[in-house]
């Protein structure tokens, strides 16, 4: 689960179609709060990779959502999910996309810059299996697993 904070303020909006289920993810390279650079290329065929994007870092919002994806941390990962975080004394290191190459990758960009709140679900294949564009902060990490495990049922 890679939670995305972006630093820089400049950008905006994207015009191209947004992303959809069975697309392939884009690929990214970024920094994390633990000092590693993580790639999702390498978690092809591995494991499935939750990324969640929130506009702001360290806000009451951006706070309540790693909250709630950490209460849940140790059932996102037995359900073989890359789990990303480490700040607000989080087991996860956050990913950061100050150049907002990989927010408008994604096509997570609002119109006033910003990232939208939503996560992505990508397959071990490297292709998006869910989008979820309505995330609920104080509920995300049960809406998480409650996906990582419908997602489980239906390749089983």
């Amino acid at each position: 689960m890679a939670a995305l904070a972006r630093a820089a303020r400049s950008g905006g909006g994207d015009a191209r179609p947004r992303l959809r289920p069975g697309d392939l993810a884009p690929e990214f390279t970024l920094q994390a709060s633990d000092g590693r650079t993580y790639r999702l290329i390498d978690f092809r065929h591995r494991q499935v990779v939750v990324l969640a994007w929130f506009p702001k870092a360290f806000t009451g919002g951006c706070t309540m959502q790693c909250e709630s994806i950490g209460a849940r941390i140790g059932r996102l990962r037995d359900l073989g999910a890359a789990v990303f975080g480490d700040a607000l004394g989080l087991d996860f290191p956050i990913l950061s996309d100050p150049s907002q190459t990989t927010a408008r990758a994604y096509r997570v960009l609002n119109a006033g810059g910003l990232p939208s709140r939503w996560t992505f679900f990508i397959g071990l294949d490297g292709r998006i299996v869910s989008i979820d564009t309505g995330v609920r902060v104080s509920t995300n990490g049960a809406d998480i697993e409650r996906m990582l495990r419908e997602l489980q049922t239906q390749t089983t």
